[in-house]
């Protein structure tokens, strides 16, 4: 770690990093704003940054080291001058805890001018932001915050481009099309209160949640053989049992890290079938589901599955069970699905997702 006199260690010692670490925690408990490890918070000074590692989860912050010194006045420099910055080359001297590497959405942080920024992946902020729609609510119900609004972009260096061109330290807010909100401010505390303004906003504008459903003694029965068991997602056992939810959720994926942390696509099990048939059915590439969905019944989760997944799963239920089933909505192109499977970034968080659900 670095020490000295330095201003990242100057940085780490500032009240505010403490207050940072508290406010990543809290919103890394709460599944409507952060999934697995998902999400990403940072803190700026003296030409220094602390920013989330990648894979990391935002609810560990208080309890184990997941913060990377980054240079963060070099990082938006070369970011500015239209370079190529890959975040890993900027991390401070002596690096990041046990050798981590900041979050892949570090570049995004760095294009932001507040001291203080978090992204998180707000289901209510994603319930809008897939809907071809949902602009025009967003735009209505955060018009005095100027936010900014960007289309679905590749995460990463395409992202954090987009978002500079549209950066200023008084648009506090960015909607981020088919992934999530940022918030950015002074102070943790400032931030913290304009994430729980906007994602209270949004909340009260999406359509009214499906009645989370309890899985019955039948139903887990149904769902549970040797390789599956029920998933601990109400809100998705609640679309599985709704025709017209389902049917909607099989239109996606709708954002990135359904995409990374579970399949592409949907595995949608056929009426009456039973969970192991429908797995063998559906395996490809000799790789059975990690999530199948009996119509009528509910969800099942593979048993060997990764935490990550389990949240990914959740967020997919408590998403579509606030989206209109008529609504339009816009899924992830084939060809960007693509590029988050092949992106190295990507494999090295589900490679940490693999470990975690192997310890």
């Amino acid at each position: 770690m670095t020490t000295g006199n330095d201003p990242y260690t100057a940085l780490r010692a500032d009240e505010d990093f403490g207050r940072l670490l508290s406010l990543s925690a809290r919103v890394g408990r709460d599944p409507l704003q952060v999934q697995g490890a998902g999400g990403n918070s940072s803190l700026k000074g003296g030409g220094a940054m602390w920013v989330k590692a990648s894979g990391t989860w935002l609810a560990d912050a208080e309890t184990k080291d997941i913060m990377v010194p980054v240079r963060a006045a070099d990082l938006a420099a070369e970011l500015a001058a239209g370079g190529e910055p890959d975040a890993v080359s900027f991390v401070a001297p002596d690096g990041g805890p046990q050798g981590l590497r900041p979050s892949i959405e570090t570049t995004l942080h760095a294009a932001m001018p507040q001291r203080v920024v978090l992204h998180t992946h707000c289901v209510a902020t994603i319930a809008l932001a897939i809907r071809q729609d949902g602009d025009e609510i967003l735009r209505r119900e955060l018009k005095d915050l100027d936010p900014i609004f960007l289309p679905y972009v590749m995460p990463g260096l395409p992202l954090a481009k987009a978002l500079l061109a549209e950066a200023s330290p008084e648009r506090r807010v960015a909607i981020l099309g088919n992934h999530g909100l940022i918030v950015a401010g002074d102070s943790p505390e400032d931030v913290e209160a304009l994430l729980s303004e906007v994602s209270g906003r949004l909340e009260r504008a999406v359509a009214p949640p499906l009645t989370e459903d309890v899985v019955g003694t039948d139903e887990r029965n149904a769902l549970s053989s040797a390789r599956y068991r029920a998933v601990e997602a109400p809100s998705l056992q609640a679309v599985a049992r709704s025709p017209r939810h389902l049917a909607l959720t099989a239109r996606g994926p709708f954002f990135p890290d359904y995409v990374v942390f579970l399949e592409p696509d949907l595995r949608i099990a056929e009426e009456n079938e039973a969970v192991e048939a429908a797995a063998d059915r559906l395996t490809r590439d000799g790789e059975a589901p990690t999530l199948v969905l009996l119509p009528g019944i509910g969800a099942a989760i593979r048993r060997d599955a990764s935490p990550a997944a389990e949240a990914m799963a959740r967020a997919l239920g408590d998403v579509i069970a606030r989206v209109p089933p008529e609504a339009p909505v816009r899924a992830l192109p084939s060809t960007e699905v693509a590029a988050l499977l092949g992106w190295d970034a990507e494999k090295y968080r589900r490679a940490l997702s693999s470990e975690a659900a192997q310890a």
